[in-house]
């Protein structure tokens, strides 16, 4: 099958800011390669936001080959990935916990969202025009959109406090919107864009990448008309909309983002994070190094206490 998406090796160099793009070779997975401060040493991350591999059976053996020349990696794997979750302990013995719960949709089942939801929906939609690019030579996403994007996603990163890789750049946007599999869905008020989505489509999947809203689109209801929007494009195309998860429930908002996203459908999948320690000796004297103590963070050698 041809990667799109998150699948795409384009997406990984979308990050090339954190870390060094590395493919492993028989899975298809991808990561970040990254130096740890103070050493020549290097670990790894997956790309930001899902780990995506086209063969998960061959993981394993990319791992183990891995244990030359890393620390250590942390992944979140794909939801809708072929493995078994009881396969993950063994692949990360040392880190294998319940992450956050994405919300779903499922298009061979009847949509469950709520009144509320259709109610705000339908409200919005009689003020605002939607509009959907894809990367298809028939609506490709105009040069334009990026401007606007940009505009919108600043207001999102200042509104919620986002730093690291959740915040991307111009840069890695650039690249995101060129994908294969990439959906658009903007949200305007006349000429003005207000808010949109990115989607970015795999096999049978779309995932909401990000969504961002200006104050008009917050005042407009705008989410409301995006989501409904997105589902109606989607609904012959793939079998899932997968509308991600929530930030710690600490995070200013997380309660009203996650009711948000619940009201589309209660159905949810469950992401795991992973971890994996290649060099047990030099992990331990990282840590031992930085004095963290004991951390839920992985690796614990870069928690910011």
């Amino acid at each position: 099958m041809f990667p799109t998406g998150y699948a795409h090796p384009d997406y990984a160099a979308s990050l090339a800011e954190f870390g060094v793009p590395r493919r492993l070779p028989r899975s298809g997975g991808w990561m970040l390669e990254r130096g740890i401060f103070g050493s020549d040493l290097k670990d790894a991350i997956g790309a930001y936001p899902l780990f995506v591999c086209s063969d998960w059976g061959a993981l394993a053996a990319d791992l183990d080959e891995l244990g030359s020349r890393l620390v250590s990696l942390c992944v979140v794997p794909d939801p809708f990935g072929a493995f078994a979750v009881g396969d993950l302990p063994r692949l990360f013995p040392d880190l294998t916990r319940p992450y956050k719960e994405h919300a779903v949709v499922d298009f061979e089942r009847p949509l469950a969202i709520s009144r509320h939801h259709r109610k705000c929906a339908a409200q919005a939609l009689r003020h605002i025009d939607v509009d959907v690019f894809h990367s298809d030579a028939d609506g490709s996403v105009p040069d334009s959109f990026l401007d606007d994007w940009i505009a919108l996603h600043e207001h999102l990163v200042a509104r919620h406090g986002i730093t690291g890789i959740p915040a991307f750049s111009r840069t890695a946007f650039e690249r995101q919107l060129r994908l294969p599999g990439v959906v658009v869905i903007r949200a305007r008020s006349g000429d003005v864009t207000v808010g949109a989505q990115l989607w970015l489509v795999h096999a049978r999947v779309a995932y909401g990448h990000v969504l961002a809203l200006n104050p008009d689109g917050y005042r407009r209801g705008a989410g409301y008309a995006l989501y409904s929007a997105a589902f109606d494009h989607f609904r012959e195309r793939v079998r899932y909309c997968d509308i991600g998860g929530v930030p710690d429930r600490a995070t200013e908002g997380a309660s009203g983002l996650e009711a948000f996203k619940r009201g589309w459908s209660p159905e949810t999948r469950t992401t795991w994070l992973c971890g994996r320690v290649f060099d047990p000796p030099r992990y331990h004297a990282l840590v031992n190094a930085r004095a963290t103590g004991p951390s839920r963070f992985f690796p614990a050698y870069r928690d910011r206490l």
